[in-house]
């Protein structure tokens, strides 16, 4: 690998969001590295080696992303992603691979793979990649309604309520709260609320952010019994039961 240790690499790696990484990988070496990086940059990493296992493992839990060789025993990488995304999972997914000629980038992507990082990599450029995967939307189908707990959001009506009760919602805070609501249990940074919400790609030193999540939380949360906007401390803001 190219670069050098995770640890004097990590000060430099963008802290957006802390992320759940599915890594399948055979070799052992590469696995290591990536899976030590990727703890000292502050997110989880689960680590397997077999195909078919990551298969089970990729359908059956929640990940923010995943890093997939192509080389590898069971499964090989490009019919693991195939089966993955015929089976509606929709994560996004970073071919990790010594194979590295443009019609094996172009199958690659093509057999549902959202980008394709050729070894020798630097860690810095891997972590930049799957913080870039992780800001993207969620690549699904959009629900016409959303729920978490007793919160519902109707897309297409443009209606909220929690339990029986109806709340009204501002354009922004609609917007906002389907956002947090798409994202349900993940850390979304103010960065990305920026970004995604008002249209902003630097900072503007506002309090935009704060000003609408605490109305938000003045509709949503303080009249019931249970909070699902939670402030997660130099970070960001997560929506969950």
């Amino acid at each position: 690998m190219a670069g050098s240790h995770p640890r004097h690499q990590a000060r430099f790696l963008e802290r957006a969001s802390l992320l759940r990484i599915l890594v399948v990988e055979d070799d052992k070496r590469t696995s290591d590295y990536v899976s030590r990086g990727f703890a000292e940059a502050g997110h989880v990493a689960d680590v397997l080696s077999d195909g078919r296992d990551a298969l089970s493992h990729g359908t059956r839990e929640n990940y923010d992303v995943m890093v997939i060789d192509r080389m590898l025993p069971g499964l090989d990488g490009l019919s693991l992603v195939k089966a993955l995304r015929a089976s509606g999972t929709t994560t996004p997914v970073l071919f990790l691979t010594a194979i590295g000629g443009v019609d094996d980038r172009v199958e690659g992507l093509e057999a549902g793979g959202d980008d394709y990082l050729v070894k020798p990599f630097a860690f810095s450029e891997l972590m930049a990649r799957l913080n870039a995967l992780a800001r993207r939307p969620p690549a699904q189908v959009e629900k016409p309604r959303l729920m978490v707990a007793d919160l519902e959001l109707d897309l297409v009506r443009h209606t909220c309520r929690r339990g029986s009760v109806p709340i009204e919602l501002l354009p922004k805070e609609f917007a906002l709260l389907a956002y947090l609501m798409q994202n349900e249990g993940r850390i979304v940074t103010r960065t990305m609320l920026l970004e995604r919400i008002w249209d902003i790609h630097f900072d503007p030193q506002t309090s935009v952010v704060e000003t609408h999540i605490s109305r938000l939380r003045a509709k949503v949360d303080r009249p019931f019994d249970e909070p699902l906007i939670h402030t997660i401390r130099n970070t960001g803001y997560s929506l969950h039961a």
